[in-house]
């Protein structure tokens, strides 16, 4: 299946998960909470505060190697936006791709995402888990501060508190 398929199927609008697809096309479900689509918004709003120059993507899908992942949040610059407007899937990631770890996803779904958006060409990927954990990756690896907000952590969970 194709992402083009999956976005113009009636029946798999409006579903109460997250839609992926693997590298083969088929379907990847992920239920949702309450708490994730906090977060998530939470999130959208501080990235659309602090960095007004570009633009807060929510289910941002992104062709990887591995079949097209979707970002729960992703923040990307005016020159992206400029390059790529809002094609689907994005051939390239944004510069900053959030995902927030529900129980569903398994530690290693987590860093294999984090691994395909920064090959993709993301500049952070943002691990947030729902106990204020947050875990912040770039190409060196974990790092302890954003490039793009610096004390990230105090910042997020501040807003989201």
């Amino acid at each position: 299946m194709e992402w083009s398929e999956v976005i113009h199927n009636p029946f798999l609008q409006d579903l109460p998960f997250k839609i992926e697809l693997n590298k083969f096309g088929k379907l990847l479900m992920s239920p949702a909470s309450n708490s994730h689509g906090r977060f998530q918004g939470r999130i959208a709003g501080l990235l659309w505060q602090v960095l007004p120059k570009g633009e807060v993507i929510t289910e941002c899908s992104v062709q990887t190697s591995e079949g097209v992942k979707v970002a729960d949040v992703a923040w990307a610059s005016a020159e992206f936006i400029a390059e790529f407007a809002y094609t689907t899937p994005y051939p390239k990631a944004p510069e900053i791709c959030v995902e927030i770890v529900s129980p569903s996803n398994s530690k290693l779904e987590i860093s294999e995402k984090v691994d395909l958006y920064l090959a993709k060409g993301a500049k952070e990927v943002w691990v947030v888990y729902l106990d204020d954990r947050l875990e912040i990756f770039s190409h060196v690896g974990l790092v302890e501060q954003s490039i793009f907000l610096g004390n990230l952590k105090e910042k997020l969970f501040d807003s989201i508190l």
